[in-house]
């Protein structure tokens, strides 16, 4: 695991803050609408998926605010497909740094996937003004969505951290990451809700819930938008069963850390 002193080190704050602006700056560099594309890409996807599936396939009716429900979801795909991407890449991105400057190369990694984390509270906001104007009522439950979100987040830099170290060698693993997550994306509860699938298979759609995308989305939905949301806590049969998506967070992160620190070592020679 990284120690923790290394990232309270204020040189390494410093330099994970110039980091982060830079790689925010660069992201929308040479575009028109610059930091707009933040905003603009969740909900562009947003109303492509709303019309197909709510309007043409009529998916969603029963779920209750539903267009929120949808807003949220792709947005928190939309951060965690981010926050995976740039991460894998961030190494290899910055390579020419990495070759001349001797710094905890972790800083990198996690700078590249602060970025996402800005892009994620942008659209938040947005989430949370369409639930207002939807009529959902604010309340204290709004707070429990900040373990949803971490839990997302650490899953996403575990991922980086692992695959990043690999793709410094293999640069394979961007694109195959690329195909994954394509699939992933009809594997995890975004367009329709669970209980489609319940209906169907109950068995399914626990398996579904194990995942730990599944349930940092759905407890996101169940503490903001509606609490008939099905989640790890009110659908499992034992309740021990919902720790299981954090538990593999946790390990993700401690195997992605430990195999990040070993490799990162050569990573100037490699890159």
């Amino acid at each position: 695991m990284i120690k923790i002193p290394h990232i309270l080190n204020r040189r390494n704050r410093v330099l994970l803050k110039e980091l982060t602006k830079t790689d925010f700056k660069l992201r929308y560099q040479g575009s028109v609408l610059g930091y707009l594309w933040a905003l603009l890409r969740p909900l562009l996807m947003f109303a492509i998926l709303y019309v197909v599936f709510t309007k043409l396939l009529r998916i969603g009716g029963d779920i209750p605010h539903y267009p929120v429900y949808l807003l949220c979801g792709t947005s928190l795909w939309s951060f965690f497909s981010e926050c995976t991407s740039q991460g894998i890449q961030a190494i290899v991105n910055r390579g020419d740094l990495i070759r001349k400057i001797d710094f905890p190369k972790y800083i990198v990694v996690v700078s590249a996937t602060f970025t996402a984390v800005i892009n994620m509270l942008i659209n938040l906001v947005v989430v949370i003004i369409f639930a207002l104007l939807n009529g959902i009522t604010p309340s204290f439950s709004w707070l429990l969505i900040i373990p949803a979100l971490l839990e997302l987040y650490f899953l996403s830099l575990g991922i980086s951290f692992l695959l990043g170290s690999i793709n410094v060698k293999y640069r394979d693993v961007t694109s195959i990451w690329d195909v994954f997550m394509q699939a992933l994306f009809y594997a995890v509860p975004i367009i329709y809700p669970i209980s489609m699938v319940a209906a169907t298979s109950e068995i399914a759609a626990k398996i579904i819930l194990l995942n730990p995308i599944a349930q940092a989305i759905q407890d996101v939905r169940f503490n903001l938008i509606t609490n008939e949301t099905i989640t790890t806590w009110n659908y499992l049969d034992n309740i021990l069963y919902a720790f299981i998506p954090v538990i593999i967070t946790v390990v993700l992160l401690a195997a992605g850390s430990f195999f990040f620190r070993k490799k990162s070592k050569f990573f100037a020679e490699e890159v």
